[in-house]
């Protein structure tokens, strides 16, 4: 590998982005290469059809290399990612002509629930029979997360997967933080119901 290769990978997101807006081809390319993984990850749990997942991955990379000139504020880089993200998921539910669900914001949000995607999936290091059990349970997660309504499922992926503040969410989903907070607190009961056979 050439020094100079190196030295990008050595960077971190911020200087990247930087260096990105500057017309930098090779820190765009380290930058793309970063994020893909993660952007393939949040697609797969918003939707379970495949080539839809690379389809949507594919386009949210190139709106990233197309648009990185019109973020102000390299630290809000995640942020705005997350929100090219959530805008192509809300493109391809209206392209599929499936009118993304409303829910009620009437009902009672509990704040105490604590409920953590990551902390149920195993160490991805760990041996064989516990990689199986992992494997399986994270299939499970998966379906669970896909059987929530829309703005439930892209506020706990947001929250759980991306590790966004609920003010990052709220600004990606154009909502207010106390409706963020609550999507998310009433995401986790659900899920928690509906895995309770599992855990």
């Amino acid at each position: 590998m050439s020094s100079n290769k190196l030295q990008y990978r050595k960077m971190n997101l911020e200087e990247l982005v930087v260096l990105s807006q500057q017309n930098d081809f090779k820190a765009l390319e380290e930058l793309i290469k970063r994020e893909q993984k993660n952007i393939f990850a949040t697609f797969s749990y918003l939707t379970n059809k495949r080539e839809n997942v690379a389809d949507l991955t594919q386009e949210a990379l190139l709106r990233l290399a197309r648009n990185i000139h019109s973020l102000k504020n390299p630290k809000h880089f995640k942020g705005w990612l997350n929100q090219i993200v959530t805008n192509l998921f809300y493109d391809e539910l209206r392209r599929t002509s499936r009118k993304p669900e409303t829910v009620s914001m009437d009902e009672e949000q509990d704040e105490e629930t604590q409920f953590s995607i990551k902390s149920i999936l195993q160490d991805p290091k760990c041996k064989p029979p516990e990689k199986c059990i992992s494997n399986e349970m994270e299939r499970f997660i998966k379906q669970a997360i896909r059987e929530l309504p829309e703005q439930f499922r892209i506020a706990i992926v947001l929250r759980e997967l991306q590790g966004l503040s609920y003010e990052e969410i709220a600004e990606a989903t154009n909502a207010s933080v106390g409706t963020v907070k609550s999507r998310i607190s009433r995401a986790r009961v659900k899920l928690q119901d509906g895995l309770k056979a599992y855990i």
